[in-house]
């Protein structure tokens, strides 16, 4: 940075990882070869970049900031593997950048240190694509990674927790100290792999799934009872609701903390097959 006269960005998350090490096992962890084209959101100055172009068979990288374009041209000339545009990755249609840039004959995976302020509407944009990828191996603040990984019943699991464990299965692969980042964050961060699963059980509407599961979590203190009568609305028969609970051996007194996904399919279910809301 100093050598290009350039300032780290605090409104784009910019923290950048130099520990050669740490780099090496996040590429492991994504367990990348010559059948791999990887997506890297928000490449930096492309330490970890050249580390995913010496295992995959190519990589296209996302960058916001236009001041890194002519760094990463240059720090990563000595690859032919290496497609770098400027694009923000909650606005793209990655769909057509995969067809743009990829072949079509690798598995498609996505290999990123992502920035703290938006990791969660990045990882739930790429679940919403719809593209099939191998694995997502992304880094992220610690806690959030334990809230992606949380079990029922413990007071990391919410809403988040309940969106990707709907589509994918969660690894923490290790923690990374905020010491070997430049500049340093106030907080350690977590490699976790994601990778997708087959959902044995679907709900009758996946939009309102999601919006029942972040409804019952709208407020954490408050029983299902109080957060459902919330979202569905002062004018819900109380009774059909009391009747629909019990129906799912849910106790209206209960948190949504102590709900399965599978428990929050049922009473989206339930929900749509009450007719207690007009969907």
């Amino acid at each position: 940075m100093e050598t290009y006269g350039l300032n780290f960005k605090k409104s784009l998350g910019q923290n950048f990882l130099t520990d050669v090490n740490i780099l090496k096992k996040i590429v492991n962890a994504a367990e990348l070869d010559e059948n791999d084209d990887v997506i890297e959101i928000g490449p930096g100055i492309g330490a970890l970049t050249e580390q995913i172009a010496k295992k995959a068979h190519s990589v296209l990288a996302l960058e916001l900031d236009d001041r890194l374009i002519p760094v990463l041209a240059e720090t990563l000339e000595p690859y032919d593997n290496i497609q770098v545009i400027k694009q923000d990755v909650l606005k793209a249609d990655l769909k057509q950048l995969l067809s743009k840039y990829f072949d079509g004959q690798h598995r498609v995976k996505v290999v990123a240190n992502l920035p703290y302020y938006i990791t969660s509407p990045i990882i739930i944009h790429l679940l919403e694509t719809g593209i099939p990828f191998d694995s997502l191996v992304v880094m992220m603040q610690k806690e959030v990674a334990e809230r992606l990984s949380a079990q029922p019943g413990t007071k990391a699991y919410g809403s988040l927790t309940v969106r990707v464990q709907y589509q994918m299965h969660v690894k923490v692969a290790f923690t990374v100290s905020k010491t070997v980042f430049v500049p340093q964050p106030k907080v350690d961060s977590a490699i976790v792999v994601l990778s997708p699963k087959e959902v044995l059980t679907l709900p009758k509407d996946e939009q309102l799934f999601f919006k029942v599961v972040k409804g019952c979590f709208q407020h954490r203190r408050k029983t299902i009872w109080n957060n459902l009568q919330s979202f569905l609305g002062k004018q819900v028969d109380k009774e059909k609701l009391h009747q629909l609970l019990l129906g799912l051996d849910v106790s209206p007194k209960t948190r949504a903390e102590k709900l399965s996904i599978d428990k929050f399919i049922q009473l989206t279910n339930k929900i749509i097959d009450s007719k207690i809301i007009e969907k």
